[in-house]
C-alpha cells in the first residue's frame, strides 16, 4: 500500500492539473465574445489516465471513486513512475534486434512522460474510456478495416526507402496518436491546445508539432483533392455548442498510433466534433467518427478539455533528432552488406 501511495504522489508531481470532480452546474452561463458566442479562448489540456478504449477487465463506463483510484495507481505502477526516474544511462548498450523497449539506449525515462494523474470525469463521473458508443468501449472494427490498418501500418514501419514512406509523426509532420485529430486524443505528453476565436474562423493550435487547425465558420468543404494533414474543417454554432465537421484527410495521416491506443481513419472519413463550455475551466468535447470502410458503425467519444496554464512551448521535434536519417542510413548499410559491399 505504501508503494502505491508513493507512486501516486510521484505521478501527481509530474503531471497535468487535476481533473475537476464536481458535477456541472446546469445554470452555468458562459462568457461571451462580442458576437454573442461562447468565449472558449485559452489553453486547454486533455491529459488523463483515461484512454480511448476501455481497458480489458473493466466492464463498465462509469467508475466509482475507489475504482478510479485503483485505475490511477495501477497506471502509475505499470509505467514504472518511480523505477524509471533515474537518468538514462549514456553508456547503455544498443537494444537487441526485436526489442521494442523504450528504456534502452536512446529511450527516455519517466521525466518526459506527462499523461495526467487522474481518471477523466464527465459531469463529475469517472470514465473508464472515452468511447461511449459502442457500449463496450471498444472500437467497432470491420474485418476489412482491421486488415487495411495492419497493411498500411506495416508498409509505413517496415519500408526504409525514403522519408516520405515513414510515419507522419516520425517525420515531425503531425503529432502521433491523433493528438491533433480530429478527433483529438490524449497521448503520453504534450496534450495542450490553444483556441483562438473570431466570427469567421476558430483556430486550434496543437502543442505536438505545433500544427494549427483552422475551422472555417459557416463554409463548405473544399474539393476532395485538397487534403490537409488535419483534414478540412468547417464549423457552425448550434446554440452555445460549436459543431465542427471534418473530412478530406491526408492519406499519410490515417494511422493514428500511440502507446496507449491505435486506430485508423480513411481519407474519406467524416468526423463531427462538438465543443460545449460547461464551466469557466472545462469544455465538454464530443466526437463522432463515421468511416464505413473501416468500422461497422459510427462510433462516439466523450472527453473533458480542462483549462491549463500557459504558455505552450515550442515542440521542436527535429531539434537534435537524428533518428530519421539514421534509420534510412541503417537500411542502406544493411543493403550494402547483403550485396557483399
Amino acid at each position: 500500500m505504501r508503494k502505491l501511495i508513493v507512486s501516486a504522489l510521484a505521478a501527481c508531481a509530474l503531471s497535468a492539473p487535476v481533473h475537476a470532480s464536481e458535477p456541472w452546474d446546469p445554470d452555468y452561463e458562459p462568457p461571451r465574445m462580442a458576437d454573442g458566442t461562447p468565449d472558449m479562448q485559452g489553453i486547454w489540456t486533455n491529459a488523463s489516465i483515461t484512454v480511448l478504449e476501455r481497458p480489458d477487465g473493466i466492464d463498465k463506463l462509469i467508475l466509482s471513486d475507489i475504482e478510479a483510484l485503483a485505475l490511477e495507481q495501477g497506471t502509475f505502477e505499470g509505467f514504472g513512475v518511480l523505477e524509471d526516474m533515474e537518468p538514462t544511462d549514456p553508456d547503455a548498450p544498443a537494444l537487441a534486434k526485436g526489442d521494442s523497449s523504450i528504456r534502452g539506449a536512446g529511450g527516455y525515462n519517466s521525466f518526459w512522460v506527462d499523461f495526467g494523474n487522474k481518471v477523466g470525469r464527465i459531469d463529475g463521473q469517472a470514465r473508464s474510456s472515452w468511447v461511449v458508443d459502442p457500449e463496450n468501449g471498444k472500437l467497432p472494427w470491420s474485418s476489412e478495416g482491421a486488415m487495411t490498418f495492419m497493411q498500411i501500418g506495416a508498409r509505413m514501419t517496415q519500408n526504409f526507402d525514403d522519408p516520405e514512406v515513414r510515419p507522419a509523426a516520425e517525420r515531425c509532420t503531425i503529432g502521433f496518436g491523433s493528438t491533433g485529430g480530429p478527433p483529438m486524443i490524449n497521448v503520453l505528453y504534450n496534450n495542450h491546445y490553444q483556441i483562438v476565436q473570431s466570427p469567421e474562423t476558430v483556430a486550434i493550435l496543437v502543442e505536438m508539432n505545433h500544427n494549427t487547425r483552422l475551422v472555417r465558420m459557416n463554409d463548405e468543404h473544399r474539393p476532395g483533392a485538397l487534403r490537409g494533414w488535419l483534414g478540412d474543417s468547417i464549423g457552425r454554432w448550434e446554440g452555445d455548442t460549436l459543431v465542427v465537421n471534418t473530412t478530406n484527410f491526408h492519406p499519410d495521416a490515417g494511422v493514428r498510433g500511440a502507446i496507449r491506443h491505435r486506430f485508423y481513419l480513411s481519407p474519406e472519413a467524416k468526423v463531427e466534433e462538438r465543443f460545449t463550455l460547461k464551466s469557466d475551466d472545462e469544455i465538454f468535447y464530443e466526437f463522432y467518427v463515421d468511416d464505413p470502410s473501416v468500422y461497422t458503425q459510427v462510433w462516439k467519444g466523450e472527453m473533458p478539455l480542462r483549462r491549463a496554464e500557459g504558455p505552450i512551448y515550442e515542440y521542436a521535434c527535429h531539434e537534435a533528432n537524428y533518428s530519421l536519417p539514421n534509420i534510412l542510413a541503417g537500411a542502406r548499410r544493411q543493403e550494402a552488406e547483403a550485396a557483399g559491399n
